[in-house]
């Protein structure tokens, strides 16, 4: 209702409702303004630049369809990036997910992709400049309203990971990233991603002195 017709309606309503009238018509003007700041984004130090293939597209990179929010080119970008994730490409993957952040800044979920690049799971762990984009990044991520629930559960499994990272150390955040996908891939049985991501999450909490293996031969369903 435009604001014009609220107050002409207003001068028939006690005082107390129409400040309640105007306070709630303020606050779904906030819910609907959910774009990132320009300097919010800026703050996360992307990299960009042109994205360096060592093959063909089409025959480096299996299938990916990862399903989410967002329009049918940004989601071709989100697969290779996804796609590149899975090939360890992580600065190749960033690259991805920040063309997609500069053509829709309210992609919630690739924030989220910027920030499993700057994880590395397999790797050493991150340093400080990346644990502390990964954050910015997910912060990001975790304001903008325009989510579905599974994309909010994607954002709160890898916070998990990145909260708190100034005190508490790797490996604990490892198990605690750990334990988010677990429960991720178990609400959501037909979601593949969630199941390899969860494998990921098992090899990056696996304590190295364990000669048993026990993390990495766990069963995870596809």
């Amino acid at each position: 209702m435009p604001l014009f017709n609220v107050m002409k309606k207003s001068f028939l309503l006690p005082g107390h409702i129409i400040i309640f009238q105007l306070l709630f018509i303020l606050q779904a003007c906030n819910e609907k303004n959910t774009a990132p700041s320009k300097e919010d984004i800026q703050a996360i130090n992307l990299k960009r630049g042109p994205v360096i293939l060592c093959g063909r597209n089409d025959t480096q990179f299996g299938s990916v369809d990862f399903q989410f929010s967002g329009e049918q080119k940004i989601k071709e970008d989100f697969n290779l990036a996804i796609k590149m994730l899975h090939s360890f490409e992580y600065d190749e993957a960033e690259k991805v997910f920040a063309k997609i952040i500069d053509e829709d800044p309210q992609c919630a979920m690739a924030y989220w992709g910027v920030a499993m690049s700057n994880f590395h799971p397999l790797w050493t762990p991150p340093s400080e400049v990346e644990l502390n984009k990964g954050a910015k990044a997910l912060e990001i991520g975790q304001s903008i309203k325009s989510k579905s629930q599974r994309e909010t559960d994607y954002i709160n499994a890898l916070s998990s990971y990145y909260y708190n990272w100034q005190k508490v150390d790797h490996r604990s955040r490892c198990l605690n990233f750990e334990s988010a996908m677990k429960n991720l891939s178990a609400k959501y049985k037909d979601d593949k991603e969630a199941a390899i991501f969860y494998a990921l999450a098992l090899n990056a909490a696996a304590d190295p002195t364990d000669k048993t293996f026990a993390r990495q031969k766990k069963q995870v369903l596809f």
